[in-house]
């Protein structure tokens, strides 16, 4: 397959060269056909940098003069190759003859008439005076498919290309399919050019090249990566081909997606969104992730029809109440219109196009799909995210707001969700409209995927996506859920499916993406602890230090369910003689919210905490429960002479930020 490939794009090539070379032999021979395709000729369209089957602009071809067959007599027929500047991924519809679904257009068939009725405000050009109204397609895939007799007429509808077919002369295509030659080149063998003669413009549309803009990459410079486009023809027409020697211009590659997210920090003993899961208490929060369009008409229905239907019906009625959904396209069948969807010239079936039933040709799979993957989800977390969201953006009041639905998510969600059902239009106003219900989103191991879909986005309007992510839990213990120490829990912003698959071929779906996105922090869960510093601490030359150390998280004033935990008494100093510092204890049990330990040096306390004779120094203190305080009291044996009590020294945020946990900072 993939020798096969090459050895098409080395023909391709020779071609290219071949057809130069013939066009230039021919430039004053008597009767030349000139034609002319330049930088104003081709349309030059933004495409996403992450996209692997970009649209590119058609490209336009204007023939004018030489000789038109005389009528009876065979019109001569000419290899005419497309070579991009980028591989191209245009959708293979026959895998045996690698017939796709990029297409010539000549002399601007329409289609028949009432086939495609146009709403009022769709701005689609109507058929001017000679244009065909019946679109006839022909496999240009070999030297005899589409050969044709002439009519011994000029251009438009009384001319060669007007679609009919029969007696007396024969099918008269306008509509012509090539096939991919090679891995950045659309060859269409055996079509009919016909030199227009002194009475008209020959229009010849190259439509529904697709490229991968993401193999190619974003500039480092300040020009612009762009896709170029060279046209060469042999065959037996005397034809000068007029064109930029780079190629003209059909696409500006610039990053369709910027993804960012805000970020927050819960405390692992806190209920969170307890609501969600059937609890009470606690404290509420959301993290957003924002997927923003790089440039206006990045973020694209499936099809024209759901961007008009909501705004005048197609059929010229009143417009809809609710987004349509995907899955039942309207045809885009008018050459030269730009639907500002993801699906290209789609003329649907009858014309005479090899093509799959399932992926026919021009018609996407999917609107623009945007993927959050998150990961670092800890174990007793659940996450919520809304089954649709408006989007924001600089609309006009009145001005139809673009939304995007929950799709799909991760496995253990059940992969594809249930529709949400009708989504009601809303309308600038000023604020953005509510987002849908929030629905439970699936987590595998640690990970989860959201995919949403755009349904409505306006192509004049640079939009934005803003999704609100609920992370929930109920606190049943210090390691449920799990804190996540310093390994937030992370969120991937891109667009969907992520396939690079560079080939065209007819099974990877339209569109796909790369990546050019880095995961983000999106939220952090802290340990419930509470550190407290003890400066000095004594047990030498006839002195002593007791120390009292409560769980404060009884009391209903800070709003937390009360918390129990271990304590952890680390020890930095001497003992006796220049020894080393006594090893660390953990209390033997958890300290009740409401209770205190209490030790001495000499004598040990209660918790199973032992006496460690002989040590002077200090002490830090860790408790597994958010609130706590300490005081301690140095004095001499049996408190005599001397006596000196303090508060321990809070090391939690608020106040002294040496821990980074939120404690209670009161009174010391």
């Amino acid at each position: 397959m993939v020798d096969f490939r090459k050895w098409f794009f080395a023909l391709a090539v020779v071609g290219l060269l071949l057809g130069i070379g013939s066009s230039a032999a021919n430039a004053q021979s008597t009767g030349t056909m000139q034609c002319t395709t330049t930088a104003g000729g081709a349309v030059n369209v933004n495409i996403r940098a992450e996209g692997v089957t970009e649209l590119v602009g058609d490209l336009i071809i204007n023939c004018q003069n030489g000789t038109t067959t005389p009528a009876g007599v065979a019109i001569p027929l000419e290899n005419i190759t497309v070579s991009a500047s980028a591989d191209i991924t245009s959708r293979i519809e026959d895998p045996t003859t690698f017939a796709s679904e990029a297409l010539m257009l000549i002399d601007t068939p329409y289609p028949s008439a009432g086939e495609f009725p146009v709403p009022p405000n769709a701005g689609a050009p109507a058929p001017v005076t000679g244009d065909a109204l019946t679109q006839l397609a022909c496999q240009a895939i070999n030297s005899t498919n589409c050969a044709m007799i002439s009519k011994g007429f000029g251009v438009g509808s009384p001319g060669n290309y007007d679609g009919s077919t029969g007696a007396p002369t024969g099918n008269h295509y306008n509509v012509y399919q090539g096939y991919q030659s090679g891995i950045n080149t659309i060859s269409w063998n055996g079509v009919p050019i016909d030199a227009p003669g002194s009475g008209g413009t020959r229009v010849i549309r190259i439509t529904n090249v697709r490229v991968n803009a993401f193999k190619l990459g974003v500039s480092s410079t300040l020009i612009p990566t762009q896709v170029t486009l060279i046209v060469s023809v042999n065959g037996n027409a005397v034809l000068n081909l007029n064109q930029p020697s780079n190629g003209s211009v059909v696409a500006t590659i610039i990053p369709g997606l910027i993804g960012k997210t805000t970020t927050a920090s819960f405390q692992q003993c806190t209920n969170l969104n307890a609501s969600l899961l059937h609890g009470t208490g606690g404290v509420s929060g959301t993290v957003t992730a924002t997927a923003a369009e790089g440039f206006a008409a990045s973020f694209k229905t499936q099809n024209f029809l759901q961007l008009y239907d909501v705004s005048t019906n197609i059929t010229g009625g009143p417009k809809d109440a609710n987004y349509l959904p995907p899955g039942t396209p309207l045809l885009q069948n008018i050459p030269g219109f730009n639907y500002n969807s993801e699906s290209g010239f789609y003329p649907g079936g009858g014309i005479g196009l090899d093509q799959s039933t399932t992926e026919p040709v021009g018609l996407a799979d999917h609107g623009t799909q945007i993927q959050f993957a998150i990961g670092g989800v800890g174990a007793g977390v659940s996450l919520y995210a809304p089954s649709y969201v408006y989007m924001t953006g600089s609309y006009g009041v009145g001005q139809t707001v673009g939304v995007a639905v929950l799709v799909s998510q991760s496995s253990a969600g059940g992969g594809a969700i249930s529709n949400p059902g009708s989504i009601p239009v809303a309308l600038w106003a000023g604020t953005t409209p509510a987002a849908g219900p929030l629905v439970s989103v699936g987590i595998t191991g640690s990970t989860a995927t959201l995919v949403y879909e755009v349904y409505y986005a306006d192509p004049s309007v640079q939009e934005t996506l803003n999704v609100p992510i609920t992370p929930s839990w109920i606190t049943t213990g210090p390691t449920n859920p799990a804190p996540t120490g310093s390994t937030p829990s992370t969120i991937t912003i891109g667009f969907s499916p992520q396939n690079t698959t560079e080939e065209s071929t007819t099974f990877p779906p339209i569109p796909r993406f790369g990546t050019l996105t880095a995961s983000q922090s999106l939220f952090s869960i802290n340990a419930c602890t509470c550190n407290l510093l003890f400066p000095f601490v004594t047990n030498i030359a006839g002195f002593d230090t007791g120390v009292a150390i409560a769980n404060t998280t009884a009391d209903t004033l800070n709003g937390l369910a009360p918390q129990a935990g271990a304590i952890t008494l680390t020890y930095y100093g001497t003992t006796t003689g220049g020894g080393a510092a006594p090893s660390t204890q953990v209390t033997t049990s958890s300290v009740p919210a409401g209770s205190e330990l209490i030790f001495t040096l000499s004598g040990g306390g209660n918790y199973g905490i032992l006496a460690t004779p002989g040590f002077e120094g200090y002490l830090i203190v860790r408790t597994d429960f958010q609130y706590c305080h300490g005081f301690a009291f140095i004095s001499d044996a049996g408190a005599q002479k001397l006596a000196e009590g303090y508060l321990a020294i809070q090391l939690d945020t608020p106040g002294l930020p040496r821990t980074g946990q939120f404690g209670e900072n009161d009174g010391h």
